[in-house]
């Protein structure tokens, strides 16, 4: 999935995604369906893509939390929204074709795919549990 796909896939469920500087987070989403993004704070179109599928798992899933919630909830919910982006952006099937065609360093799948190569180890680490 593209950074064009995420954008046509939440234009297309109702969520609007809307960019401006944010002191502290470089991304964040509410359940009315709606996402910020700051760009400036994002290194490159990698680190987009994943920020926002992210936050669209987090609408999509409705794992929202209260900021002075436990960190076990939170971290439940983080995990959600970060398992919708993984399955989203590298789905099982093409991690294991891309393998399959000799692709197999993390940094050489994190850029066949598209993403951060820390995202890449969080999805190695996902389908490999």
């Amino acid at each position: 999935m593209t950074l064009f796909d995420l954008y046509k896939y939440a234009d297309t469920h109702g969520i609007d995604v809307d960019y401006f500087p944010m002191s502290e987070v470089e991304s964040v989403s509410f359940p009315c369906g709606w996402i910020a993004l700051d760009v400036d704070k994002l290194e490159d179109s990698a680190d987009e893509k994943v920020h926002l599928a992210h936050e669209i798992g987090h609408v999509e899933t409705g794992s929202f939390y209260n900021v002075h919630s436990p960190l076990d909830l939170r971290g439940r919910h983080e995990a959600r929204a970060d398992r919708w982006a993984i399955k989203k952006l590298i789905p099982e099937a093409e991690l294991e074709k891309a393998v399959s065609k000799g692709i197999k360093s993390v940094w050489e799948l994190a850029e066949y795919f598209g993403v951060p190569q820390d995202f890449m180890e969080k999805a190695i680490c996902y389908y490999n549990n």
